[in-house]
């Protein structure tokens, strides 16, 4: 069978992975990464769910997407860490940097002459400042709530009816009744454009989505790249421009189920002692002045 291409792209975003759970979706997420070739890959915060990990339970197919992203390491790709809430523990690593690799709490990069500024965006999460707990909780409740909608959906498609998503809906309405999606955007972008920021990179609600958003100071365009639980998204950027991908739209990759070759296998294997990809970080950051 003849191989798909490459798509070479200049930088792409991921968020909201949660590699270490139930409703990760590891295998669709490597599919995505084997038909890309980027320069700069952004990890933007919850690639692996450190609050719910479990030592019984990461399949290979969450390990395999890690030592992908070493493989794109070892071929010259920059891939930036940068921390979220349920990988917090890693912030305490800030500023960590091997070889092309670099765990951060925040980016600001110059893209064609257009300031952006990434960052998870846990810290707008009403629930993460004051509540840490009931997060947590939240975050447990929800890894189960993953597993009831699995099942479900399972009886549906034995019925012959549709895919229902039990989690977005409960997950909407819980964080809307603590007012933490209401203004999400719009504090990302007051305060990008507070600091004369183009573009404005986040992740951490699960909502993907770009758009430019304008307040009596000035405009920015604001971007979140989803995540690969429900949406399956990530933020691509080439020729000067920002797209948003979309999984379950793209029939070639998702028909093309990848697998390792056999020189493939043996090369991950030989980086396996160099897992220093997601290995700790720090605490949480006041963004009321982000660092220039």
């Amino acid at each position: 069978m003849k191989k798909n291409k490459k798509r070479k792209l200049d930088y792409v975003v991921i968020s909201d992975v949660h590699l270490g759970t139930y409703g990760c979706k590891a295998a669709e997420l490597l599919n995505y990464l084997k038909s890309i070739d980027p320069k700069v890959l952004i990890l933007n915060g919850d690639i692996i769910d450190i609050w719910q990990f479990n030592k019984r339970y990461f399949p290979k197919s969450h390990m395999n997407v890690i030592k992908h992203i070493t493989g794109l390491l070892s071929k010259g790709t920059e891939v930036y860490y940068i921390t979220g809430n349920h990988d917090e523990m890693l912030r305490k690593f800030k500023g960590f940097q091997l070889g092309n690799f670099k765990i951060l709490n925040k980016l600001v990069l110059d893209i064609d002459d257009k300031k952006t500024w990434v960052f998870h965006g846990d810290v707008f999460d009403v629930t993460m400042k004051h509540s840490k707990w009931l997060a947590k909780l939240g975050g447990k409740g929800y890894d189960l709530l993953i597993l009831i909608n699995t099942f479900i959906n399972w009886i549906s498609r034995l019925l012959g009816y549709g895919k229902l998503s039990l989690s977005k809906k409960i997950k909407n309405s819980v964080k809307s009744a603590v007012k933490f999606i209401n203004h999400f955007e719009e504090t990302a972008s007051d305060i990008a454009i507070d600091n004369n920021y183009d573009y404005v990179v986040c992740g951490h609600i699960h909502q993907p989505e770009i758009r430019e958003i304008a307040n009596a100071k000035g405009k920015t365009t604001y971007l979140n790249s989803g995540d690969w639980i429900e949406n399956l998204t990530a933020l691509e950027y080439k020729k000067k421009q920002w797209t948003l991908y979309e999984y379950n739209k793209d029939e070639i990759v998702k028909n093309n189920t990848v697998k390792l070759s056999k020189k493939e296998l043996k090369a991950l294997k030989k980086q396996d002692s160099q897992n220093f990809i997601f290995n700790e970080f720090l605490k949480e950051f006041d963004i009321k002045k982000p660092v220039k």
